[in-house]
């Protein structure tokens, strides 16, 4: 029978996770150059309205449909044809209240990419790509996770898309950044983000919608959504800390893009296991996740000379294998009897199920983003040029401002601040090259 407070828990939670791609779009909107703000929201904006349509026409059926074979849903759901207010099979909601909690991750999902990328692709392409990426890497991952797949046959458990959503996505954007290339003088000058409160608030309005991503995924009101609650939480909290002292040690200043930063990093790290680890072991999940991907970022790029420009990769691929890893270290039945016992609890399958599972997801998305990517620039052309992106996107690809005019006349009034900054540190920059 449908419980009605169950219902309404799943429903709150639909709009808290629809709250995240917003959040989304303030938290990289800020982290861009005020040339670039307006493209930077558009994409996570547009991806609400393509991929909500996608998933109602084909994307639930593909996902969620009969399962064919371990890999894919079969096409008896397209439409949303039969999906009336039947009770989800085991559950306690209509199967349309689940419908729309799913629809929000898989409208979250491909934004996440576009954080790789920023700052230089073009709009027709990065519309295209995306909507192709949804249906033929996002849908079937899903499917073979959460769809009744061989990778749930196999054992692996992901109670709110470590494996679906961070990995699948944050290696895709390394590999979408590193097809495209470098932005034009990326290395050589100063790309600063132009507004941090906004970057602040869109990680504050994340972290508020975490809570349905998380909390949600027990798809009920009950003991394992206050787990996950309290799970997520404690490890956003934990990871914020870590990042910002490991900043403060190495670098000699706390910043609040760090402290933005690794709260992202503890919820992607949690978000595989919240439903399966005591709030303990969720406090260490935090720690490490923060100090990973602290170092994925600021090491680990520089290193390898990649731009991923908002660090996509760093926070959502590195922050979701150790999530994964850390679910099959400290999973145990006597938080959820339906998953499994980790290492930590003396097995071991399910470890070994996490390391299978992390693998399928890393090649899915290298290999299916190399192939659509290849499709795409068939197509259409992929990258801006180097006079496009001087001048910024918002004007070539939209024809607006993010920002009005001075009454002077000049340069936008948060781009004259904008423009002074990056003049001040390129000119820091160069004179510490010169030095060296």
């Amino acid at each position: 029978m449908i419980n009605t407070g169950d219902t309404a828990w799943v429903l709150i939670s639909a709009a808290l996770v629809f709250l995240m791609t917003p959040g989304l779009a303030f938290f990289y909107g800020g982290m861009v150059r005020s040339k670039n703000v307006l493209t930077t929201i558009m994409q996570s904006f547009f991806i609400v309205a393509l991929i909500s349509v996608e998933w109602v026409l084909i994307g639930y059926a593909m996902t969620f449909g009969a399962d064919i074979n371990g890999f894919i849903g079969a096409l008896d759901k397209v439409g949303l044809v039969g999906v009336g207010y039947n009770v989800l099979e085991n559950g306690t909601i209509p199967e349309l209240a689940f419908v729309a909690f799913q629809c929000m991750f898989a409208v979250i999902t491909p934004a996440l990419i576009t954080g790789a990328f920023a700052e230089r692709m073009k709009f027709a392409a990065f519309a295209l790509f995306i909507l192709l990426w949804a249906i033929f890497i996002y849908n079937p991952m899903a499917h073979w996770v959460w769809g009744g797949g061989f990778l749930a046959e196999l054992g692996a458990l992901d109670f709110a898309g470590g494996l679906v959503i961070h990995i699948l996505s944050g290696v895709s954007g390394l590999t979408l950044c590193i097809l495209l290339g470098k932005r034009a003088g990326y290395g050589r000058t100063a790309m600063i983000p132009h507004n941090l409160p906004m970057t602040v608030l869109g990680a504050a309005l994340l972290w508020f919608g975490w809570f349905g991503f998380n909390a949600g995924s027990a798809l009920g009101a009950n003991e394992l959504a206050a787990n996950a609650f309290v799970t997520s939480q404690a490890a956003a909290a934990a990871a914020t800390l870590s990042w910002v002292v490991t900043e403060w040690r190495i670098s000699g200043k706390p910043t609040i893009l760090g402290a933005a930063s690794g709260c992202i990093a503890g919820l992607v790290a949690i978000t595989p296991a919240a439903g399966f680890v005591a709030p303990l072991p969720s406090v260490i999940i935090g720690l490490v996740g923060g100090v990973v991907c602290y170092f994925a970022v600021a090491v680990l790029k520089e290193k390898l000379g990649y731009d991923d420009a908002l660090d996509a990769f760093g926070v959502h691929g590195i922050g979701g294998m150790w999530g994964a890893l850390a679910t099959g270290i400290w999973a145990t039945t006597e938080i959820n009897p339906d998953g499994a016992n980790g290492l930590f609890y003396g097995e071991s399958h399910l470890f070994i199920a996490q390391l299978i599972s992390i693998v399928v997801a890393v090649v899915l998305a290298v290999v299916g983003t190399t192939i659509l990517y290849k499709l795409v620039t068939l197509v259409t052309e992929a990258r801006a040029s180097e006079a496009e992106e001087l001048t910024g996107l918002d004007i070539i690809e939209h024809g607006e401002r993010g920002y009005a005019r001075s009454i002077l006349g000049g340069s936008p009034i948060m781009g004259s601040f904008e423009d002074s900054s990056e003049m001040l540190a390129n000119t820091v920059l160069n004179a510490t090259t010169n030095k060296a």
